[in-house]
């Protein structure tokens, strides 16, 4: 089977939880063929792989957003339809377009991107919708602001389409949408896999940048809003890693019987023989993330400063790529502004190498799925401090018809420096609770979040998925 595997804004350009994750899954699948069809945000990226990509990747399409933003020379007009003009007033106003119509328009290639949004029709629509919803806006603002974002989605539609028996998403929005086309096009079907939910997390990104004019920010989410509902209406299936993320995409839409969950698995073996740490006078926590907004690292940073007025010899490792450099700076800054000692920003690392260094570990994101590194850190026999996002509550304490294993480490809430502060204090002084904690967190992952246990609830997937598909 040919298997094309889209994927926004990670494999193979950058390193974390979702690019390990489907790296692990495409050498899992010797058996079948993938082809990667990667969405990025800048065309520097292109070629430039963190990965060395496995024997079975047969083809890999690469396309960069900000490639849409150069496109210039003379655009063909075109006479638009009645039914047309619908239809992209409906995507302009993010109002559930007929996406088959605009494949038909753009994938075929009939339509040059820029011929609507240089055209006097886009020039109307958008007049109508400004006078409607932004009447004390300036045009300009209005008029820049949709045409970059329109412009992007049209030219996607427009790219050209590999070749699959079966297109799978790794995320909705713009990746879904490009599975949806895979399918309209090669008329084979679709499924989705989302490790977070990607509209929520679209929608908190955009309520905190400041690269959004606040008069825009509810036009944005309602756009990304609009691209997860146009993935999520004709994938045959959609994944999710836990039951309560199954819940949001039901509550979003979703086709109840279309959606199951799929709990994440790593490779137990590779750390199931790391020993405790070697005592050594400290402490020592272990953060292993990406260095963006969404982990909340300048969080952490704050409460370690309040960890260290109590505990001494705590020291913080703060482990991953950095992710946004703008960031990264500001983090580094925060850490050298509150003259707080013993954190050490470690870069990439070899988690299975150097995890023997850490006592327990940390990770104060503001949304998750079902992170990997909180598996890895059980495996490892290291209690974590969470917060309470995605699945990471399940994963610390399970629920009592589950299992009667107990608690893997602490859960905090998000962006909470006191709560998060005084849990890491915990861990830091309960030497014996933490042994054991180590101790339940390694059983949990034996018993429930194995990676060939994993694989093969995905392959029965894609048989259910085409036996839906045919009959």
């Amino acid at each position: 089977m040919r298997i094309c595997v889209i994927l926004e804004g990670c494999y193979p350009y950058v390193t974390g939880g979702v690019s390990t994750w489907i790296h692990q899954y495409m050498k899992a699948m010797p058996q079948h063929e993938f082809v990667i069809w990667a969405l990025g945000a800048d065309s520097s990226q292109k070629g430039k792989y963190k990965y060395e990509l496995p024997d079975n990747v047969v083809e890999i399409k690469e396309v960069f957003l900000n490639d849409a933003l150069k496109k210039s020379g003379r655009v063909r007009k075109y006479k638009f339809s009645d039914e047309e003009i619908k239809t992209l007033h409906d995507l302009i106003d993010c109002s559930d377009p007929d996406w088959e119509r605009l494949f038909s328009m753009y994938a075929d290639n009939r339509i040059d991107p820029l011929s609507f949004l240089m055209s006097k029709d886009f020039l109307d629509i958008l007049t109508t919708i400004c006078e409607e919803e932004y009447t004390y806006t300036a045009f300009s603002d209005f008029f820049h602001t949709i045409r970059s974002m329109f412009l992007p989605v049209l030219y996607i539609l427009h790219t050209e389409i590999p070749k699959a028996d079966i297109y799978h998403s790794i995320a909705t929005g713009y990746s879904g949408i490009l599975a949806r086309l895979g399918g309209y096009k090669y008329h084979v079907p679709y499924m989705i896999t989302e490790h977070g939910i990607y509209t929520r997390e679209r929608e908190e990104e955009i309520i905190r940048a400041k690269w959004v004019l606040p008069a825009f920010k509810k036009f944005w989410v309602r756009f990304f809003y609009m691209l997860s509902a146009g993935a999520y209406n004709k994938a045959v299936m959609i994944t999710s890693l836990y039951g309560g993320a199954r819940r949001i995409q039901i509550d979003m839409g979703c086709d109840p019987d279309k959606c199951v969950y799929i709990g994440n698995g790593i490779h137990y073996e590779r750390f199931k023989d790391i020993p405790p740490k070697e005592p050594n006078g400290y402490i020592d926590i272990g953060a292993v993330l990406r260095i963006a907004p969404i982990k909340d690292v300048k969080t952490m940073i704050y409460a370690f400063a309040g960890v260290k007025e109590r505990v001494t010899n705590a020291r913080l490792f703060i482990a991953g790529p950095e992710d946004d450099k703008q960031y990264a700076k500001e983090c580094y800054d925060l850490v050298e502004r509150l003259g707080v000692e013993d954190i050490t920003f470690m870069g990439s690392i070899d988690v299975v190498k150097r995890m023997v260094e850490f006592d327990f570990t940390v990770l104060s994101s503001i949304s998750e799925g079902m992170p990997l590194s909180v598996l890895e850190s059980f495996a490892s026999g290291r209690p974590c401090v969470t917060t309470d996002v995605g699945n990471c509550r399940e994963l610390l304490f399970k629920s009592a018809e589950d299992d009667d294993l107990g608690s893997a480490g602490f859960c905090v809430p998000p962006m909470d420096v006191q709560e998060l502060s005084n849990a890491l204090v915990n861990m830091c002084i309960q030497t014996k609770k933490r042994y054991k904690m180590g101790i339940v967190a390694r059983k949990r992952v034996a018993k429930y979040f194995l990676h060939e246990e994993m694989i093969s609830k995905y392959l029965k997937v894609y048989d259910e998925v085409f036996r839906r598909w045919q009959g």
